[in-house]
């Protein structure tokens, strides 16, 4: 659930009061950007993807522009343009102008929840503009403070003190940066990322902190990103009609993020939690459709939901079920596998058999009574099915996943239609 670019970071830069370059959105009209780059003397025009996805200026990914002529040729090679990074694709839908800001330093400030400190950290370096991790460790500051007390300018001045940043941006920095704490803590944010802050220089020579890009994530948990009044179509990957239905339901309590992998895959991984999702989407790879994160307790209505549309879209090219996720805490158990159940059997009698192997690993509360509403459907339907308990390693679990996927695709897939009574195979 992230936001990337200035289109809706601008907005949400200005509940607290912090200097963003002037931006203009895929709509605006000639005059407008002719107006724009009159005031700026050059513009930046950017694509407009959803979710997060890096390395845009490395792929020539950003155009510029003196001239409105040279702005619509621009608009018009990255209006839909496509790019990947690794395994993960995405297309464009229109794209940003931003107003260019001159200037002779650029900061990196970003603000997480660290696992490593157990507190929100700040990290800051005033070598910005480049990815963190190719910026020198002795010109990074990173630096955990109390939640309690949040973000204060002394934490920011002696860290900018320390990585030897230049006397003159400590000022302007320090009075402005405190107010992302605001933005990050107010409204539910796991990571916030300005990259790069342009110190630009007024009339008087006096230096202002402006955010020319922005990154933020939220927590689905946490029900203050809603004060933000954000479009729900902001949180799909992609606009495919699968994520657009599962979009809908987050307005609900539990998590449903899900992003399509590979529309030709054959393992449908329906996953609950974070670590278990980054497991299951790198050791699957290409067989996985789906990379998801459906915790956070779901109710039966919710997960049941959840499940059909997931099968409406996906269960007839599957050959694996694969319901898998780490030892919960909260989540019970039962009440998610007897809602999957349940859908899975009124997909098989609104839409017919199909040929399909369930695997579950799972752990947490109600596990044994949730094993067996899920284990008596399988029975009632025909279905191949192993469950794996608290005790199994979940890397196993995916392997066997993986090897029943195999087998699917060797003989098994025609031997579960026999057994289903289908004429064959699909």
């Amino acid at each position: 659930m992230q936001i990337t670019g200035m289109l809706h970071g601008a907005r949400l830069l200005k509940f607290v009061g912090f200097p963003a370059t002037e931006v203009l959105g895929p709509g605006a009209s000639e005059e407008e950007i002719t107006a724009l780059i009159a005031r700026h003397g050059q513009i930046f025009i950017k694509p407009v993807f959803k979710g997060g996805i890096g390395k845009k200026g490395k792929a020539g990914l950003l155009g510029r522009a003196k001239d409105l002529k040279t702005a619509l040729a621009e608009k018009e090679r990255l209006y839909f343009v496509e790019h990947s990074v690794g395994h993960v694709k995405a297309k464009a839908n229109g794209v940003t102008f931003e107003a260019g800001v001159p200037a002779q330093h650029e900061v990196y400030f970003s603000i997480t929840d660290s696992t490593h400190f157990r507190a929100p950290t700040m990290t800051l370096t005033h070598v910005g503009g480049m990815d963190i991790e190719e910026v020198d460790k002795r010109h990074v500051a990173m630096v955990p403070f109390d939640p309690l007390t949040g973000l204060k300018a002394f934490v920011v001045a002696n860290a900018l003190s320390e990585i030897g940043a230049p006397k003159e941006i400590i000022s302007p920095l320090v009075q402005q940066l405190p107010k992302l704490w605001e933005l990050f803590h107010d409204f539910g944010m796991t990571t916030l990322e300005l990259n790069p802050i342009r110190l630009r220089q007024d009339g008087k020579g006096r230096l202002t902190p402006v955010a020319c890009d922005f990154k933020c994530g939220f927590d689905r948990d946490d029900p203050r990103w809603a004060r933000l009044g954000l479009p729900p179509h902001l949180f799909a990957a992609d606009y495919s009609d699968f994520e657009q239905e599962i979009n809908q339901l987050r307005t609900h309590q539990g998590q449903s993020d899900v992003y399509v992998i590979n529309d030709q895959g054959t393992i449908l991984a329906p996953t609950f939690g974070g670590g278990a999702n980054s497991l299951v989407t790198e050791m699957l790879g290409d067989a996985a459709i789906i990379s998801s994160d459906f915790g956070g307790n779901p109710p039966y209505e919710k997960m049941k939901e959840v499940a059909r549309i997931c099968f409406k879209h996906w269960l007839k090219q599957a050959n694996v079920l694969f319901i898998i996720g780490g030892k919960s805490n909260n989540t019970d158990i039962f009440e998610t596998l007897r809602a999957m159940a349940d859908a899975l059997r009124e997909h098989f009698s609104k839409h017919g058999p199909t040929p399909l192997y369930v695997v579950l690993g799972r752990g947490g509360p109600n596990l044994v009574r949730g094993m067996a509403a899920l284990r008596d459907t399988c029975d009632q339907l025909g279905l191949p099915y192993r469950l794996f308990g608290f005790d199994s390693d979940i890397s196993q679990v995916i392997d066997y996943a993986k090897q029943a996927d195999s087998w699917m695709r060797a003989e098994g897939r025609t031997q579960v239609a026999a057994r289903l009574g289908l004429a064959q195979a699909a």
